[in-house]
């Protein structure tokens, strides 16, 4: 599979979000939702950027509760027109499996691993983590977890791809935010483990999360050719851009 690029509606008002899907739905498989424009627009919004065009949603709202209250959560019809819904991997098995079996198979439950905003000095402050532990050991610990639990797949930085597939080939769908072509890095960017779409299509990512370099553009369709052009240059293909 190709990379794709996944376009993060991020946000408060409906209608720019919709604007976006507009103009971006012949070139993104992926529109995703997160806290934000839900907060916002709630279960509405995902029925917007769908009638709008959006091909899939990825519900990013990464569920942090007990097993039960996740449960009863994705119970929602709602949730049979999400493609991808996130759940945190760091609250242990219970509710990665809870999550699991509250969702028709057609939606994928990925386990988010360490959030790409998280340095290693960070990550150990807050988790009180031995030295000897490694950022990319935990993220391949909590990868298992998801993949034991039964999640589709998982969200981690582009940093750990390499391990992950080493350890679990192609069992788990690989989601990769914090993607930054080089031509749109900038100082205090809150993505801390950044990777370009080039290193994440070489690596083999599945999806990658794309959002400022292409809403802050002057023409964000054509960034969003460029992205495209570097991902299929890495992978040598010549396909059409234009998604069925």
């Amino acid at each position: 599979m190709q990379t794709q690029i996944i376009f993060p509606l991020d946000f408060s008002d409906l209608k720019q979000a919709l604007r976006y899907v507009g103009l971006l739905k012949d070139h993104i498989t992926i529109f995703k939702i997160g806290l934000e424009l839900f907060v916002n627009s709630g279960p509405e919004g995902v029925r917007e950027v769908l009638a709008a065009g959006g091909k899939g949603i990825f519900l990013d709202l990464k569920f942090h509760d007990i097993p039960e209250t996740v449960r009863r959560a994705l119970k929602s019809p709602l949730m049979e027109k999400v493609e991808f819904i996130t759940v945190h991997t760091a609250d242990g098995p219970g509710i990665l499996s809870a999550a699991v079996e509250s969702v028709s198979p057609e939606t994928k439950i990925l386990g988010v691993t360490v959030l790409t905003s998280l340095s290693k000095a960070e990550l150990h402050k807050i988790l009180l983590l031995k030295e000897d532990i490694t950022m990319c050991e935990l993220v391949i610990h909590r990868a298992k977890m998801a993949k034991d639990a039964g999640c589709a797949g998982i969200v981690c930085s582009g940093l750990e791809i390499s391990d992950i597939k080493e350890h679990f080939g192609t069992e788990l769908i690989t989601v990769v935010p914090g993607v930054r072509p080089l031509w749109s890095l900038v100082e205090g960017d809150d993505q801390r483990r950044i990777v370009t779409p080039r290193d994440a299509a070489t690596k083999g990512v599945d999806y990658i999360v794309v959002g400022r370099p292409i809403r802050d553009a002057k023409d964000p369709v054509e960034a969003t050719e460029k992205i495209l052009d570097e991902i299929e240059g890495t992978a040598n293909l010549n396909l059409p851009r234009n998604i069925p």
